[in-house]
């Protein structure tokens, strides 16, 4: 007999990956504990990144999206690979991308997750565990809770990883860059002015104004490595890139990120599984990072749901790995590429000069823009119907849009008939009849097209929603 459990999933880690996981685990009544080593999160606002079109969408589908747009700054799409200063083609399903600081996007993920009923607990971290019929855990405060499931979405440095014994297979760090929120001694238009003619061959150095502050961007030069990153740290590689180091000072928060590319050997090892940074890492290029582990987090919520539930399978979880973990590939290539294409060597300009050209071609601006935004991601589903594996972009319905009707995180049978059914599969599959629409999908939780009227829908429905009328476990 299986021993009752505390939880049905814990996660580690509350960064964007496991706080979005809680919350779509939530919609599915999941009882989940998350647990965050950090007692608040990280206090600068200078980190600013970039949620592009596809995660935009996601915050669109579970009601989200209008605070983000209250909070966040809207960007063009264009010039998002690379930094190539091209504009977007044409006719793309969304022009731009929001950037706003991380700590501001944590905090509203987090929020949405307990407001769903997540348990949180900071100040605590996952130290170890045990698998068997369940999943003991230890915590740093010396306790230990019993979950059906762990999820590591706990960083690059997860414990959960290295606890499983998972390789994290790639290149480390060959360039570090320090990043952080200091004053400067000089006049502001002193520091634009040296910035702009750096930026005309390094496009990754910034120093820019932040309300009093400065949000300084450097490469590393020459600081020494393994250890946390000091003012003097920032003077040096100011004054090798710029000549100056602008008398920076009175630091308000300062950091040291790298360019390691690595990816997870496996996502999965019997109950325990790993999303977001534990399982795949990159340079910050095409600023992907947190969208590739919210994307992974909201394509894992509901298959471990409906494991959970009783009518998922083991070869539905298995789908997350097979489906996420190339889309990680892929992403870890186009960092690779776009590292290279910012070196200030011969070759490396030539190589970018090109590009650039080549980006004036509606075709191939449209190509890497679409691989950057993750709109342009195709799972194979086996058929070869144009819209099945691709992702449903918001339509207009006679009420509403589609994604307005997406908020619980069911299947959603899109019918302009009204003769179709999805008697047997009520409990995890929506139908909405609109005769605006110009022919029928059946979409997964996670808004890709699973069924266009390419075979039965029967048969659609059992692969990614189980057998008929299961009663729950």
């Amino acid at each position: 007999m299986t021993e009752p459990v505390d939880f049905d999933v814990i996660i580690a880690g509350c960064g964007p990956t496991g706080a979005v996981l809680a919350a779509e685990l939530r919609l599915h009544d999941v009882r989940v504990l998350v647990v965050e080593r950090e007692t608040a999160p990280p206090p600068s606002l200078v980190r600013v990144v970039s949620l592009h079109v596809r995660s935009l969408e996601l915050m669109a589908m579970r009601g989200l999206l209008p605070r983000l747009l209250a909070l966040g700054r809207r960007r063009p799409v264009g010039g998002v690979f690379a930094a190539i200063p091209t504009p977007a083609p044409p006719g793309l399903d969304s022009a731009y991308q929001l950037g706003m600081p991380q700590p501001v996007v944590d905090g509203v993920l987090e929020q949405h997750a307990v407001s769903l009923g997540a348990e949180v607990r900071r100040g605590c971290a996952v130290v170890g565990f045990a698998q068997g019929d369940s999943v003991t855990v230890e915590l740093s405060d010396g306790s230990s809770v019993r979950s059906r499931y762990l999820v590591g979405c706990d960083g690059a440095r997860s414990t959960v990883r290295k606890a499983l014994g998972v390789g994290f297979v790639g290149e480390p760090s060959r360039n570090d860059t320090l990043m952080g929120e200091l004053e400067v001694g000089v006049p502001h238009e002193e520091v634009a002015t040296r910035t702009a003619e750096i930026r005309a061959t390094m496009p990754w150095f910034s120093v820019s104004p932040f309300g009093e502050t400065c949000r300084v961007i450097v490469p590393a030069v020459g600081v020494s490595e393994n250890r946390e990153a000091t003012v003097d740290d920032f003077k040096q590689a100011l004054r090798a890139i710029a000549g100056t180091d602008f008398g920076v000072h009175s630091p308000r928060w300062l950091s040291r990120f790298g360019d390691a590319t690595r990816l997870a050997e496996r996502y999965r090892d019997g109950r325990v599984l790993l999303a977001g940074d534990a399982a795949h890492i990159h340079p910050p290029a095409g600023g992907q990072g947190l969208n590739l582990g919210v994307q992974d987090a909201v394509n894992l919520g509901w298959k471990l749901a409906g494991l959970l539930a009783g009518w998922g399978s083991e070869a539905l979880l298995d789908t997350y790995e097979t489906e996420r973990r190339p889309v990680a590939e892929d992403v870890l290539t186009n960092t690779r590429a776009q590292v290279l294409l910012a070196s200030s060597e011969p070759g490396a300009r030539a190589v970018r000069r090109l590009l650039t050209e080549l980006m004036d071609l509606d075709a191939a601006n449209r190509f890497l823009i679409e691989k950057i935004t993750a709109i342009g991601i195709r799972y194979d589903f086996g058929s070869a119907a144009d819209l099945v594996g691709r992702r449903m972009p918001d339509v207009a319905l006679s009420e509403g849009t589609l994604y307005d009707r997406l908020r619980l995180g069911r299947g959603t049978l899109l019918d302009p008939s009204g003769q179709l059914t999805v008697s047997g599969w009520a409990d995890r599959v929506d139908v909405v009849t609109d005769s605006t629409v110009d022919a029928p999908v059946l979409l997964r939780p996670d808004g890709y097209v699973a069924w266009a009227g390419d075979g039965p829908l029967e048969a659609c429905l059992a692969r990614w929603f189980g057998p008929s009328e299961v009663a729950a476990q």
